[in-house]
């Protein structure tokens, strides 16, 4: 690895580690005035690897690659592009989504102690 593309490589290896399609993982860096753009495309079944829960994965790796640029006196910052074609849950969807599953569940009929005991035949 050479050091100007320290950056890069790491990105590279440590996503093809983390992906099932190693192969199809795309990395591109760019340089202009705000610093290093290093952008990242994956297969689209591999996305949520590499955002992982709540985005810790994706989280995980911009602080390395800062870790990285720090030492090479760079600014560096990671682009994950979404795939072609995938549909990304809207607002109001998961809102309504968040709405039904507050939404409290018919009421039970209330049973006393001696029907639970002869449902269960004790």
């Amino acid at each position: 690895m050479t050091d100007n593309v320290k950056d890069r490589d790491f990105i590279e290896y440590a996503v093809k580690m983390l992906v099932d399609n190693p192969d199809d993982v795309k990395v591109e860096r760019k340089i202009d005035e705000m610093g290093v753009l290093i952008t990242l495309d994956v297969n689209p079944n591999d996305m949520g690897m590499v955002i992982g829960r709540e985005g810790m994965t994706a989280k995980a790796l911009r602080t390395l690659l800062r870790v990285i640029g720090a030492r090479n006196n760079a600014r560096v910052n990671l682009k994950i592009n979404e795939p072609e074609g995938s549909e990304r849950p809207t607002r109001e969807s998961r809102e309504a989504r968040e709405v039904r599953e507050e939404r409290p569940a018919a009421p039970e009929e209330k049973k006393t102690l001696d029907d639970v005991m002869n449902d269960i035949q004790i």
